[in-house]
């Protein structure tokens, strides 16, 4: 993540102009609105990274306008409300604000919360991302055929397909390698783990696999026979 985005929600102009130049001398961007209304403008266009949000505004308070918010993002939101608010913090909290700081706070008061929520932010995206890619490395496409390793299931265009687990792990060893032939041998000795002594078995798994992903098993678009030598998963373009 680049310098961080930061929208700054807060009627009273001389506190928005103060904190904006203490966030900026940190490499923060800040985007300033003067209400709820403008702040959630303001979220349609800019990529938003967190927020600091005072209680009582104009038009929008914060409460309403970070209860709004939270039905699309997951940044942070730090609320900002009187000493003397304690009702302000409790609800805050509850409606999806990630920590509180009454006024009057010191500018670096809040920015170590800021640092600290942006902190455990980018803790969160980068588990988030390394989440998805793990995902990603177990899940094999061809066409609209897919195989997910860690849900073990096989779509064929969205659509949901039972397999047994020795056909998924038939296909599943096909599909790692598309294009590439297996000889009936080397499927049972992959799958099973032992010296392949009679693979019929396979040329029987092979037909069912063919029966639930294709749409015409005598004319089959992934699984193919190489007469003689094996099967594969076909490429696709």
């Amino acid at each position: 993540m680049d310098a961080s985005h930061i929208l700054l929600v807060e009627d009273d102009k001389e506190i928005r102009e103060g904190v904006e130049i203490y966030l900026r001398s940190q490499g923060y961007e800040v985007f300033q609105a003067a209400d709820g209304v403008e702040g959630l403008k303001i979220l349609d266009k800019e990529e938003i990274h967190l927020a600091i949000v005072d209680v009582m505004m104009p038009r929008m308070d914060g409460i309403t306008m970070t209860v709004k918010l939270r039905e699309k993002f997951d940044f942070p939101v730090i609320i900002l409300s009187a000493k003397s608010e304690e009702v302000d913090k409790i609800m805050g909290l509850n409606i999806g604000a990630d920590d509180y700081v009454a006024k009057p706070f010191t500018p670096m008061e809040l920015l170590a919360r800021v640092n600290s929520q942006l902190r455990r932010y980018r803790k969160y995206m980068d588990m988030l991302e390394a989440k998805e890619q793990k995902e990603k490395s177990n899940a094999y496409s061809i066409g609209g055929l897919e195989l997910n390793e860690d849900t073990v299931e096989v779509t064929v265009d969205e659509k949901l397909v039972k397999l047994t687990p020795i056909e998924f792990k038939i296909l599943a060893l096909l599909m790692k390698n598309p294009g590439r032939v297996f000889s009936a041998e080397e499927i049972y000795e992959r799958v099973w783990n032992e010296r392949a002594i009679n693979t019929d078995t396979i040329m029987v798994h092979i037909r069912k696999i063919r029966e639930k992903i294709e749409l015409n098993p005598k004319e089959p678009k992934y699984l193919k026979v190489v007469w003689g030598v094996g099967y594969k998963i076909e490429k696709q373009a």
